[in-house]
């Protein structure tokens, strides 16, 4: 009797655990994450909604000035692509890339890894569907999510005001004092020389040295009044991106009267953000 009891209760207990599990899976949660692809580590923080078949949005963060700003960074991120995105079913992955302690760019390897993770990993690890997946970026977010989409194929790339594009120009400035210091071009300088000694190094960290081999079709979006610096090398990079050979399909949505934040503040630049993704 006390056997058949115990066997009772391990059933119900397994019942119940079961029943925990498929409650957390078709809830709606919003979680830091630590994950781990290709021995790359980088946290992440995961917005679901309350479907388990998902569409996945992942969004990577402009440039802030200490790693303890990475995530409220990612954070952020996340709400402002939230706000505009008009789907309610979407899951959103925000990725807190590093930024100080490594040359720049070299932060390409967490925003793969985040990349591969959710193509390859969250099905299993939290008991999902993952379906389409869409990359979005701002500022040197955008500048990762295109340089992905010379890496890996996905269902739709999103960049706005991506960037450094000219990294020459920039620690150029720099140098010369005609623009404040950044660890940016210090941290590469340290390594490298200046960029009169050795141009090239920054410009294969450029974004006008990733304007080829495209994967699948990117959307630009970029405000005309951002920053001098931006727009020195914003019709370079265009024409760049135009005259691409080996590229899935580019757009280029240009905004007047708005700046770095273009894809936040306009309402044409929210509308083709929505139409790109629910075109793809």
């Amino acid at each position: 009797m006390r056997i058949l009891i115990l066997l009772l209760s391990l059933f119900f207990l397994s019942c119940d655990k079961d029943n925990k599990t498929e409650q957390h899976t078709n809830s709606a949660y919003r979680i830091t994450k630590s994950i781990i692809y290709n021995n790359v580590n980088v946290d992440i923080i995961i917005d679901k909604p309350v479907n388990n078949e998902v569409d996945v949005l992942i969004t990577y963060h402009g440039t802030v000035q200490s790693d303890s700003n990475i995530l409220p960074a990612a954070e952020n991120t996340l709400n402002q692509f939230k706000n505009i995105l008009y789907r309610q079913d979407m899951m959103i992955v925000s990725v807190a890339h590093p930024q100080l302690n490594i040359l720049f760019g070299d932060n390409i390897n967490q925003a793969e890894a985040a990349l591969l993770w959710v193509k390859h990993s969250a099905n299993q690890e939290l008991g999902i569907t993952v379906k389409k997946i869409f990359l979005a970026g701002h500022s040197q977010g955008g500048y990762l999510v295109t340089r992905l989409n010379t890496m890996h194929e996905t269902n739709g790339v999103i960049a706005n005001a991506p960037g450094p594009l000219n990294l020459v120009f920039r620690c150029q400035l720099e140098e010369n004092g005609q623009t404040p210091a950044s660890y940016v071009c210090d941290n590469i300088r340290n390594v490298y020389g200046t960029t009169a000694a050795n141009s090239n190094a920054y410009y294969q960290r450029s974004l006008l040295n990733f304007t080829n081999g495209f994967k699948s079709d990117i959307l630009f979006v970029q405000g005309l009044d951002d920053m001098a610096i931006q727009m020195y090398s914003w019709p370079t990079f265009k024409q760049d991106v135009l005259n691409c050979t080996n590229c899935m399909d580019r757009q280029f949505v240009e905004i007047t009267g708005a700046g770095h934040g273009a894809i936040f503040e306009s309402q044409t630049a929210k509308t083709e953000f929505n139409n790109f993704i629910n075109n793809h």
